[in-house]
């Protein structure tokens, strides 16, 4: 394939195939938990990273990550010890995020909008090879955070009270989950950028959640998705000559409008199964029965 034959392409697609597996894997956790927002953000938060790196003259992926991460411990605890609601802290999070990043890209020398630009939308075939290696490094805590915790995980995101009771220490995972996304969104920033990648953590759960049940099931189908989504995206991208971030975000609302029209037949096959299921386990009491049949209880 011609697509193959240049090492930006080679980098763009192995950076998009790791996005498409890290992405989903914490994003279930978050939609579980009902924080589906949670990416945009820290994703304006991981702004203010970028445009602090650019300021010091150092990698702008760690200085978002650093960043990122601060910002998550931050909103976590003011949702735990805060009169502030989360959605508010989540709000100011949106705006002191973005209001700072632009200001620091602004005040350094090295920043300008195209730079600017690359990391809100994304723009995968500028990926370098020093990017490459702390894309993996970041993403191989993601995944051993995500696959090697999913039963506590799931457990702290779906009944925090019954896994408090259990002895999970809950705002340690909690916690844990929050850091894990922001480092998700300085992985995945590159790919589809820090105003898109909230979709890429959610929309692929949302899919796997129209066609399946269990958490395992869901988890496998979503990775499934964002892998297909960020390699055609980026294939797409390269031919077509579009925005990478967005084309893979609208492969990946059309796989989600697909899934939702296959819900329905298969919501009515479960019910039907589940129906010949139930006749066939039904008692049914012979008519021809005599009465010495009857079982009677003395009083």
């Amino acid at each position: 394939m011609e697509i193959l034959n240049y090492a930006f392409m080679q980098r763009a697609l192995i950076a998009a195939l790791i996005v498409g597996v890290t992405a989903p894997a914490i994003g279930i956790y978050l939609v579980q938990r009902r924080q589906a927002l949670m990416g945009d953000g820290i994703g304006h938060v991981a702004l203010t990273g970028v445009g602090l790196g650019f300021l010091l003259n150092t990698s702008p992926i760690w200085a978002a990550t650093a960043v990122a991460i601060a910002g998550s411990v931050v909103m976590e605890l003011i949702r735990w010890y805060g009169k502030t609601r989360g959605d508010l802290a989540l709000a100011m999070l949106f705006y002191g995020g973005m209001a700072g990043g632009v200001m620091l890209m602004n005040l350094s020398d090295a920043g300008s909008n195209a730079n600017l630009g690359t990391y809100l939308f994304g723009s995968i075939t500028t990926v370098s090879p020093q990017d490459m290696t702390t894309i993996y490094v970041l993403a191989a805590l993601v995944l051993a955070i995500t696959i090697g915790l999913r039963r506590q995980l799931f457990a702290v995101c779906q009944d925090e009270e019954f896994a408090r009771v259990t002895g999970l220490p809950v705002r340690l995972l909690n916690l844990l989950v929050a850091v894990t996304a922001a480092v998700t969104v300085t992985v995945a920033m590159r790919v589809v950028g820090l105003l898109l990648v909230s979709a890429l953590m959610v929309i692929p759960v949302a899919a796997a959640q129209q066609i399946s049940r269990s958490f395992a099931v869901t988890f496998s189908v979503a990775v499934a998705i964002g892998v297909a989504v960020t390699l055609t995206g980026t294939t797409t991208s390269y031919y077509a000559d579009v925005p990478s971030g967005a084309t893979i975000v609208l492969f990946a609302i059309g796989l989600f409008v697909l899934f939702t029209g296959l819900a329905a037949p298969l919501a009515k096959k479960r019910a039907r199964a589940a129906a010949e299921a139930s006749k066939g386990c039904t008692l049914e009491v012979p008519g021809d029965r005599s009465a010495t049949d009857d079982v009677s209880v003395a009083g």
